[in-house]
């Protein structure tokens, strides 16, 4: 009997269509399932498919194409009007639209064509180099503009599914899919500048794809893609995204101000190599060598010091005396670009916890910080 009510259970766990109220699927009778009327012929959509059409139906009116009109000189030093492409992702109905600083650098002329065909002029609101960004914004009607929503950065994992949305090659409207490769990366800018905790992804991303959303699979931007490496010019499986967490701050920071409010000690320095260390006999062997602090900077204010005398290295004129700053909020800093990135992030009013040495003695500050003044070469 036992041997009996067994099958009898195994059959009916493996038939729910013998189950009153339930379908052959194991779900409840007339739940709807994406995908499950494919056209006729076709084989039913798989759930990854369902989520391909899902995010790209909801995205894609959202993304736009960029043409960008650069002057260049021919052989002949005659003026060539060359047209480059890429991608934008509307922010809102306002006509906002972000897209990578690359992508619109040095035109004289930018024109956004909708998905709908529809195309406009568009006007620089602000950049950013140092993070590769930059908002447009065109004037067309709020109907027209369906703005990509803002997901989180914070929390990706690694193995995470991905997708991209952008033109490349002109190509407008191309949907690529993959997973996050790793993250916490930092990449180089065109401008020098190196921008931390990017996205690397294999969803394929091509010239033309700049500037276009990273999203989830809820359809949220999570990066905005921006580099490829490649020995072809060609996808080979490894792009890079800002991510959305920076993107959310430039942005709203360009829509507001034209620029980024950034933070600034109000210094400048020497990052520290074998060859100043031994020569100044320094007590440590990685850093900043303070050279000059800005009158009225928030270094000032908090007592660091520059340099005090030169002395001549090697027949090089160095500014020495300063003090050498080793570690912002807990983080080591190796170099000028270690600093800057340190204060990245960080917003003018904000308090900072700085180790230096002054000599051979070990001082913690408090510095409050105070905006990067825009007239001012200094960057950190």
């Amino acid at each position: 009997m036992t041997a009996l009510m067994s099958a009898v259970v195994t059959l009916l766990l493996l038939r729910w269509d013998l189950i009153p109220g339930f379908d052959g699927g194991g779900r409840p009778a007339g739940t709807r399932v994406e995908g499950a009327s494919p056209p006729a012929g076709q084989p039913p959509l798989s759930p990854d498919e369902d989520t391909n059409i899902r995010v790209y139906n909801k995205v894609s009116a959202g993304v736009v194409n960029i043409t960008s009109i650069v002057v260049e000189f021919d052989f002949f030093l005659s003026p060539v009007a060359k047209p480059g492409t890429g991608s934008g992702a509307v922010l809102d109905r306002d006509g906002n639209i972000v897209t990578n600083y690359h992508v619109i650098a040095s035109a004289r002329e930018l024109e956004v064509a909708l998905p709908d065909q529809t195309k406009y002029r568009a006007a620089v609101v602000g950049a950013d180099p140092p993070n590769d960004i930059a908002v447009i914004k065109i004037n067309a009607k709020p109907e027209r503009l369906h703005p990509v929503p803002l997901g989180e950065s914070a929390g990706l994992k690694v193995g995470q599914k991905v997708l991209a949305i952008g033109n490349p090659f002109r190509l407008q409207n191309t949907l690529t899919t993959g997973i996050i490769s790793s993250l916490g990366r930092t990449i180089q800018t065109d401008s020098g500048d190196r921008i931390e905790n990017i996205i690397q992804t294999d969803a394929a991303i091509n010239p033309g794809n700049s500037g276009g959303p990273l999203l989830n699979t809820a359809g949220e931007m999570i990066g905005i893609n921006t580099r490829i490496y490649s020995t072809s010019g060609g996808s080979l499986g490894i792009g890079f995204a800002v991510p959305v967490n920076t993107v959310r701050r430039v942005t709203d920071d360009l829509i507001k101000h034209g620029r980024v409010l950034r933070p600034s000690l109000g210094v400048e320095g020497y990052t520290i190599t074998e060859f100043l260390r031994t020569g100044l006999d320094l007590p440590v062997d990685r850093g900043v060598l303070v050279a000059r602090v800005h009158p009225g900077s928030a270094a000032e204010s908090s007592d660091i010091k520059g340099a005090s005398e030169v002395a001549v290295l090697y027949n090089e004129r160095v500014l020495v005396g300063g003090d050498i700053i080793t570690h912002v909020d807990g983080k080591a800093i190796s170099s000028s670009g270690d600093l800057r990135l340190a204060l990245e992030g960080k917003r003018p009013g904000d308090t900072v916890q700085i180790t230096i040495y002054r000599g051979r003695s070990k001082l913690e500050k408090s510095v409050l910080l105070t905006e990067l003044p825009r007239q001012r070469g200094f960057r950190f």
